[in-house]
């Protein structure tokens, strides 16, 4: 009785074999590409996501914080800028006055310093300085808060809580500023701020915040 020929696989069969093989391999290469792709946009938005936020946060801290004190004009010329001011110029976004500053260290300084927020080739800087009245030249510290910044626009809520305005100080919340009653001008704040930041890759943020009476 003869025994059972054991059949091979043919050069055909070993093809077909390693063409399926190479399919499958691609098919599965592109599925972990297209996963990490989305991984790396998920984690990236996230970021951009806690970057923002972060943002806000120190915008709220800052509002927050605003008080009714004039400072000593950074120019140097003497007169007193108004506790909050913006859109009277193309220097800075915004400037204002705040207590409140953290001094874990106790050192020998005031609680207050002068804040202002500026728009540099697509980015918003925080800029404030040591002391509410800084030295002539005086150089700001600078934070860098965002990233991908079109535009920031700020409106600005009367006392009387009726309108919003462009800039500040508005000076119909003191009627015509006399002699009498230009430090009341200097020192009136809005009771709220709205700000829209309009960003490279999510479009327009808006958010409003209080500020304290």
């Amino acid at each position: 009785m003869t025994g059972m020929r054991q059949r091979g696989f043919t050069l055909i069969e070993i093809l077909v074999a390693v063409a399926i093989a190479a399919v499958m391999f691609a098919i599965g290469y592109a599925g972990i590409d297209q996963a990490l792709r989305d991984r790396e946009g998920l984690e990236a938005a996230q970021n951009r996501l806690s970057t923002l936020q972060r943002a806000m946060r120190v915008l709220s801290q800052d509002f927050a914080q605003v008080v009714a004190r004039p400072a000593r004009d950074l120019l140097g010329n003497g007169d007193l800028q108004p506790a909050l001011q913006s859109g009277r110029t193309g220097d800075y976004l915004i400037i204002f006055s705040r207590g409140g500053w953290s001094n874990p260290a106790g050192a020998q300084r005031a609680a207050q310093q002068r804040v202002r927020y500026v728009l540099v080739n697509g980015e918003l800087v925080r800029e404030y300085w040591l002391s509410l009245d800084p030295a002539l030249n005086a150089e700001p510290r600078r934070r860098l808060l965002l990233e991908g910044v079109r535009s920031v626009q700020f409106r600005f809520l009367d006392p009387n809580g009726r309108s919003w305005r462009n800039d500040w100080p508005a000076t119909n919340t003191v009627g015509v500023v006399t002699p009498a009653n230009a430090d009341l001008a200097l020192r009136t704040r809005p009771i709220a701020i709205e700000v829209t930041i309009d960003l490279d890759d999510w479009g327009r943020v808006s958010r409003i915040f209080e500020v304290p009476s």
